[in-house]
């Protein structure tokens, strides 16, 4: 495994693989078992003759919260660890001032998919994401790109990007590992406390009877308001949303027959979880 830590770098190690099936998984490192999943994906899709590459870079233009960006966690040492056990080829690992110059004055921005759910409560978040994702894009130039599903908007806006822009990658959708008890894996449930840790899988259980109730044919109001109920009671517990949206456009459903996402975003005390489940009526 190699790595690389300049753009020239990144350059002259992929030179080897041009002409081969590249698959990339962007990360900010702190990687579990989640991103594992990822890179082992990545791995398959690659073959024993592609390359997989991941980059490993705490992107701050996509916080919008500066003390979420300080308590970040992260842990390069084995970051690096679990590339190199899940058959990573190169790992891109910039620093900031590698990545943007100080004066830079172009932005990206998409503009239908981002204005709802956590892009409305977190203006600015996506403009970042398709920002770095977009350079990654373009110093990698990879022919496949693996992203997780738990952050299904993230994953929809990046779709867009790469239509509207005519990116040559196709993007790959991964489904949610969980934990034994149903949480989804992320790098902030380290920062949960005892309690918190103890309550949070309320947030699969009620997604998972939001399904059932669904399907049964309960409307979207009361499925939403399942979720919301079950987390409300929650001591230190916030809802920041629960919405049912169209699969696809992430805006309110114009039509009961088509896919469906339930997604969620919570707050437990000063830590922000958010997941989703796909759904349809039953026919």
């Amino acid at each position: 495994m190699q790595t690389a830590s300049t753009k020239q770098e990144l350059r002259e190690q992929l030179s080897l693989y041009r002409g081969k099936r590249i698959v990339m998984v962007p990360t900010m490192g702190a990687l579990h078992e989640g991103h594992a999943s990822l890179l082992r994906q990545a791995r398959e899709l690659a073959g024993a003759e592609g390359c997989v590459v991941s980059s490993i870079f705490l992107n701050p233009v996509q916080f919008d919260n500066a003390g979420d960006l300080a308590t970040y966690p992260q842990t390069p040492e084995a970051d690096l660890a679990v590339c190199r056990a899940c058959g990573v080829d190169v790992v891109f690992m910039p620093t900031p001032d590698i990545m943007y110059c100080a004066d830079r004055s172009i932005h990206l921005e998409e503009t239908h998919l981002s204005t709802v759910l956590c892009g409305a409560k977190r203006p600015g978040h996506f403009a970042g994401v398709c920002l770095v994702v977009n350079k990654l894009f373009n110093l990698v130039q990879p022919t496949d790109a693996v992203f997780g599903k738990k952050d299904y908007q993230q994953l929809a806006i990046l779709r867009r990007m790469v239509r509207d822009l005519d990116i040559p990658v196709t993007l790959h959708g991964a489904e949610i590992v969980r934990e034994a008890d149903g949480l989804a894996l992320s790098s902030r449930n380290v920062r949960l406390t005892p309690e918190h840790r103890e309550a949070a899988p309320t947030i699969r259980r009620s997604l998972l009877a939001a399904r059932q109730a669904y399907r049964a044919g309960a409307s979207e109001e009361s499925t939403c308001a399942g979720v919301q109920q079950a987390l409300t009671h929650i001591p230190g517990v916030r809802v920041d949303y629960v919405e049912l949206v169209d699969a696809e456009t992430l805006h309110p459903l114009a039509d009961a027959t088509r896919p469906a996402l339930l997604a969620v975003a919570a707050y437990f005390g000063d830590v922000r979880l958010i997941d989703n489940i796909e759904l349809t009526r039953t026919v």
